[in-house]
């Protein structure tokens, strides 16, 4: 037999009335299945989940209506079989009277269920798929918080929990609903706490059970006789139940300010969480349904209902024997701790543990406060250790930043200090306006921190590209200056080909053109042109070298582009005399340019005939035909006793034996067109007769060159 545990007590707390025994008298009962069940999409702690039906579709009990949106989310189910008749804004249970969005179901009184999984043995699984288990059966704590559970039972690695501790204290005046699920359903209570042992593995198991429940502790402890847990019982004290200040009864530590349970290597569950853990694992079912205590002086017939969630409050009133005359008020959950609610169409969601119906005597509206005497009370009474006194003064004068200091954040809302207060303040609501506000200044700070970081990051992302820019135009300036330089060298390397032995790079640059005038660029506009017509008919006669008429159109293009470009350099050439100062004595700058121009164009003749070789392809010998062109055009605009006498020693030039060479180079391009299109299409007789027609004309071409050679050399 285990060693008994030593009961530790906490600072403070009161003996409300309890009024308790009401509502037990009937045992646990199920309550005839609404016709309209109202499944708010928000039932817990963190984001609200999203639909997965539309307004229409038939659901099966149990099945899956909504998912969770985010790891603090929780899944919801169809309580019972229907038709989905509604989304959007429907009463909620809140202090406020405000909507939230929810599923409406319409019963179709069938209540047949949906496929389900139950586990045939738990225990050949590890952690991770029962805490899945656990999370897609929407499965919340019941206590009264909403905490999703299986976030709250999957510790962080460093948080070594060793010991789990089932509350069982219910110390709120009236509740009787984990009472009753102990009484009545303590062996589900026991297999559940069995599921979380096998899950978290810790060296005790710990249930509290407060004194004023013996049918209740006798349960417990029947069902976990042979189990390695300990039912414990401990005096009766409001708020006993509390999760911090169960722990320090149980175990006489305390979990540190603004901590979890779970930073002392504890976890801490409730009674009605075990009976859905139990069901959701053994059974296969999600949690659809709730103990939920009624009482109040209003009801003929308090009693514990298992109620389905979404159960409209006024269904539930109604089989208590509500007396609507009697009604005056109306709490879901304790008379310390509950709200009043608003509208009686609201419904049952996961965290309805009690409907307080009360009359006018039961539950008076309370006195109007009065001026705080200093008589100390609620600091005698804080569970928490806090000074209630001095939290009311700086909460009343907003100065959150010594309510921070003073830990109004361990305060649990109780409400034993207004229980106890001579004056009538209500503490409690000073302190939950106090921590909204401070949770909506910090949010707003935090969003102003974030936007801040975003202007900040913004600023450096537009400083580096601004960065960039700069360096991407250093980088181009250089880039030009370096072409320019490359050009100007190419210019002066030109000159000196042509004549110049001391060749001046500022001269090149000051017979530079100056700015055109109109009639300059309209000569310019025709002689490119024209130059643009002639490529176009050698491009033409290139591809059909028999068209006559493309042949007899070249010779005239040739023309028209030498007239424009000679008179084009001819204006250019005024230009220059009219603008340029007087130049010296023997000097000729237009004979100058036109030799730079004819030597440039040399040097990109013997470029093109070094990169052809012996064997230039077809495109090669175009370039070299029309480079040697632009050569001898250029050596023709020289003047005579300007040219260069290594050209003044040569031949005149036979047209005859031009032409026959360049018939020859066009009907060698012809053959080699005709032997690759072959040799792509190999057997094609088409391309084998025009291969067969190519050659007989290069060697026609070939032969009559040679003969007309052959001729001038007899001459």
């Amino acid at each position: 037999m285990e060693a008994p545990i030593r009961i530790w007590d906490i600072h403070g707390g009161i003996h409300p009335e309890e009024n308790k025994h009401q509502s037990v008298q009937h045992g646990l009962e199920t309550p005839p299945l609404p016709k309209r069940l109202i499944l708010p999409l928000l039932q817990h702690i963190g984001a609200r989940s999203e639909p997965l039906v539309a307004v229409g579709d038939t659901v099966l009990k149990g099945q899956m209506i909504a998912e969770a949106s985010g790891m603090m989310s929780c899944p919801l189910h169809a309580p019972t079989s229907g038709t989905i008749t509604a989304i959007g804004p429907a009463p909620f249970p809140h202090a406020s009277g405000l909507e939230e969005w929810a599923i409406t179901l319409e019963s179709d009184g069938q209540d047949q269920w949906t496929t389900l999984e139950p586990i045939v043995d738990y225990r050949q699984l590890e952690a991770t798929p029962l805490l899945e288990i656990i999370r897609m059966a929407g499965i919340s704590g019941l206590g009264g918080a909403g905490f999703p559970t299986a976030v709250k039972l999957k510790a962080r690695p460093e948080q070594k929990i060793h010991t789990l501790i089932i509350n069982g204290t219910e110390c709120e005046p009236y509740i009787t609903a984990d009472d009753t699920a102990m009484r009545y359903r303590a062996p589900e209570v026991v297999a559940g706490i069995e599921i979380l042992m096998h899950i978290l593995k810790p060296d005790q198991v710990l249930i509290g059970i407060e004194d004023n429940k013996p049918e209740a502790l006798e349960a417990m402890r029947n069902a976990a006789a042979d189990k390695p847990m300990q039912v414990i019982s401990f005096p009766t004290k409001y708020p006993s139940g509390g999760e911090k200040q169960l722990i320090q009864i149980l175990t006489g530590k305390e979990v540190p300010s603004g901590g979890l349970p779970a930073d002392i290597g504890m976890v801490c569950q409730n009674i009605g969480t075990m009976i859905a853990i139990h069901d959701a694992v053994i059974l296969g079912q999600p949690l659809i349904s709730r103990v939920t205590t009624l009482t109040g002086a209003a009801l003929t017939r308090p009693t514990n209902v298992m109620a389905l969630i979404g159960t409209p409050i006024r269904d539930l009133l109604e089989f208590a024997g509500v007396q609507p005359d009697n009604l005056y008020r109306l709490v879901m959950g304790g008379p310390m701790m509950g709200f009043t609610l608003q509208s009686l169409d609201a419904p049952v969601i996961k965290t309805s543990n009690c409907l307080l119906a009360g009359t006018n005597e039961e539950l008076p509206p309370p006195p109007a406060a009065q001026p705080c005497i200093r008589c100390g009370l609620c600091s005698e009474v804080c569970p928490a250790v806090l000074l209630p006194q001095q939290l009311h003064w700086f909460a009343m004068g907003k100065d959150y930043d010594q309510l921070k200091r003073l830990n109004l954040f361990d305060c649990i809302e109780c409400g034993a200090c207004s229980y106890v207060c001579p004056s009538s303040i209500p503490l409690v609501q000073y302190y939950r306006a106090s921590k909204a506000e401070i949770r909506a200044l910090d949010l707003q700070q935090h969003k102003a921190d974030h936007s801040k970081q975003r202007f900040e990051h913004r600023l450096q992302r537009l400083e580096r590209e601004a960065e960039q820019k700069e360096l991407e135009r250093q980088a181009r300036a250089e880039k030009t200056a370096r072409m320019k330089a490359a050009k100007e060298q190419q210019a002066v390397s030109a000159a000196s080909v042509s004549g110049d032995e001391q060749p001046d790079v500022a001269r090149v640059e000051a017979h530079k053109p100056a700015s055109l005038t109109a009639e300059q660029k309209q000569l310019k506009i025709a002689a490119a042109t024209a130059q643009m017509a002639l490529k176009k008919a050698r491009k033409q006669l290139t591809s059909n070298p028999d068209s006559e008429e493309i042949k007899a159109q070249i010779p005239e293009l040739e023309q028209a582009c030498e007239d424009t470009q000679r008179a084009y350099d001819a204006a250019l050439g005024e230009t220059s005399v009219k603008a340029a100062p007087p130049p010296a004595a023997g000097a000729d700058d237009e004979t100058k340019r036109l030799k730079i121009e004819a030597a440039m164009l040399r040097a990109a003749l013997r470029k093109a005939e070094r990169a052809a070789g012996d064997a230039p392809s077809e495109e090669q010998e175009k370039e070299i035909y029309t480079l040697r062109e632009q050569v001898a055009a250029a050596e023709a605009r020289l003047p005579q006793d300007e040219a260069p006498r290594k050209q003044a020693e040569k031949k005149p030039v036979d047209e005859n034996s031009r032409q026959l060479k360049t018939d020859m180079a066009m009907a060698k391009a012809a053959f080699k067109k005709a032997e690759r299109a072959l040799q792509d299409d190999p057997g094609n007789t088409q391309l084998e007769t025009d291969l067969a027609d190519a050659k007989q004309a290069l060697d026609s071409a070939a032969k009559a060159f040679a003969d007309h050679m052959a001729s001038k050399e007899t001459d």
